[in-house]
């Protein structure tokens, strides 16, 4: 069994093929995003020199996603950042993204944990729904960096129309507890 504790070691062959060492059989640009995605860490390096070429690949399958119309990243902060390269601002950008990342991660991680059992909320009908549907949301936003889970919001005898007033509904009683 693979530990998922130390990065994936993808190797670039000559022929620029990418070799899974854990699975023995090679993979696509896809494969390692569906990786990273599920929360593993990858490491890629060129088989003869023994470079290591993980940020280039990272940057190219981001610029696949952006090519395919799956923007994430806004015109402006493209910009910004070409601009970062070419300033005095390249010291202190990666230090910023890493520390942003970290905090959006963090709060989507305590969010979570607030929608837990221990949450006096967790008696209200369709509690569990919304619950799923929020741990899908923050799934999605974050790629799966969040571990865990539930079942991904299986509740679908429910109504999408329910769900919806009740999360409505919850979301003002959040609001009010919070004055």
């Amino acid at each position: 069994m693979a530990d998922t504790n130390k990065p994936l070691l993808i190797k670039r062959y000559a022929s620029r093929r990418l070799y899974n060492t854990e699975t023995s059989d090679y993979v696509t640009l896809e494969d390692i995003a569906v990786f990273i995605r599920e929360g593993r860490e990858v490491q890629i390096v060129d088989l003869k020199s023994g470079d290591d070429l993980t940020r280039q690949y990272l940057l190219q399958i981001i610029a696949e996603h952006e090519s395919r119309g799956e923007s994430v990243l806004p015109v402006d902060v493209l910009t910004d950042l070409v601009r970062s390269y070419t300033s005095q601002a390249a010291s202190v950008v990666p230090q910023f993204l890493q520390a942003s990342f970290e905090m959006l991660r963090e709060g989507q991680s305590k969010a979570m944990e607030n929608m837990g059992k221990a949450n006096p909320m967790a008696t209200m009908p369709g509690f569990e729904a919304m619950r799923a549907q929020q741990e899908a949301f923050f799934k999605a936003m974050t790629g799966g960096m969040i571990p865990g889970g539930t079942d991904g919001g299986k509740e679908s005898g429910d109504d999408l129309g329910e769900i919806k007033e009740q999360l409505a509904a919850l979301q003002e009683k959040l609001s009010k507890m919070g004055k």
